[in-house]
């Protein structure tokens, strides 16, 4: 080992390793050297494609530059006749095919599936159309169910589909309606502006928005919590097994929203109270007229704080949580009806 060593140290001090050495040395030295001179050459150099006569002082134009300014000017003129006079002939043609020029794009439509983490503004962004678009051309009733794997429609203009209510009813009255162009409507369904439709009729109302009911009512932002404190579901809307009757299922219409006796209840939209009073199933309940054809009905309660005819708003208190009726325990049933029949109220409420 000891020899081994001696032996490293002196090829280190040999000469030739001492040549080697210095010669690497100046190569870096003169690799440095170049690189800055290279540096200083190109430090303030400007982009290619940059022209034109650079001067501290008024450039002077001699005669000859200035027959060459004259040539350009009379280039520069004859090539705006001739632009005009193209403009002209194309003026004369615009004229001859106006009905062409009034022609909106043709609606067409494309399928798209939807995936993971999908929702419908980031989905009609992606196509340029509005949120209202989807959700009428798709028919959705509740946008906050759409699914990973379900194909959905997507026209090619924004707009909504518009089922005619009432014979007799045209393209004129309905881009009325929703305040849009009544040309580009009938166009774009290729019929007349004042063609007469039949009740129950579909067309594409390029533009055209959802009213704000129905907006609110679909996107689940129709009605608020009716109770503002904590709970928690014990029961959803539907079959379910029922905790009355072993052994059988019953269909629930509402859902329960279990919480400590005597929370406050509210209204889960303005309205008007229709009903107060008691009933062997809903014990203590209250039914609230809504506007657009809904309905609230709010059960169990331990007592009525609101009398028939009341007009009531979302902050107004009706009542308190109990177990009246039939019942297990405190907890507040609630039921949405729409036009007599009931429908979900957690795609309603926010």
């Amino acid at each position: 080992m000891n020899r081994f060593v001696t032996g490293y140290k002196r090829m280190i001090k040999s000469k030739g390793v001492k040549i080697f050495c210095a010669s690497l040395l100046c190569f870096c030295a003169g690799a440095a050297g170049t690189g800055f001179f290279v540096l200083s050459m190109n430090k303030g150099e400007k982009p290619n494609g940059i022209g034109g006569l650079e001067t501290n002082a008024v450039p002077e134009f001699t005669d000859e530059f200035a027959e060459l300014a004259a040539d350009d000017l009379y280039s520069a003129e004859s090539l705006l006749d001739n632009l005009d006079s193209e403009a002209s002939d194309s003026s004369i043609a615009a004229d001859d095919s106006v009905n062409t020029e009034l022609k909106p794009a043709p609606l067409t439509y494309l399928t798209y599936r939807v995936k993971k983490g999908d929702m419908i503004g980031f989905i009609a962004d992606d196509f340029n159309v509005t949120q209202d678009t989807i959700i009428s051309i798709n028919n959705i009733k509740q946008s906050r169910l759409i699914q990973p794997g379900q194909y959905l429609k997507i026209p090619s203009m924004p707009g909504i589909l518009y089922t005619v209510k009432a014979n007799g009813e045209t393209p004129q009255t309905i881009a009325k309606k929703y305040d849009i162009d009544a040309q580009k409507c009938a166009l774009v369904n290729s019929i007349e502006e004042d063609t007469i439709l039949k009740a129950g009729m579909s067309l594409f109302v390029p533009d055209a928005e959802l009213d704000w009911m129905t907006r609110q009512e679909i996107n689940g932002d129709l009605f608020k919590k009716p109770l503002h404190s904590r709970y928690y579901l014990s029961s959803s809307y539907g079959w379910r097994d029922s905790p009355f009757s072993s052994g059988k299922r019953s269909f629930h219409s509402g859902i329960d929203m279990a919480a400590i006796s005597g929370t406050s209840i509210y209204p889960a939209m303005d309205g008007t109270v229709i009903t107060a009073g008691y009933n062997s199933v809903y014990g203590n309940y209250v039914i609230i007229q809504h506007h657009s054809g809904y309905k609230t009905l709010y059960g169990h309660m331990s007592r009525i704080t609101c009398k028939k005819g009341n007009f009531v708003y979302t902050n107004t208190k009706i009542g308190e949580v109990g177990s009246t009726g039939l019942s297990t325990g405190p907890h507040l049933h609630f039921t949405v009806y729409k036009n007599g029949k009931t429908v979900n109220p957690l795609g309603l409420i926010n």
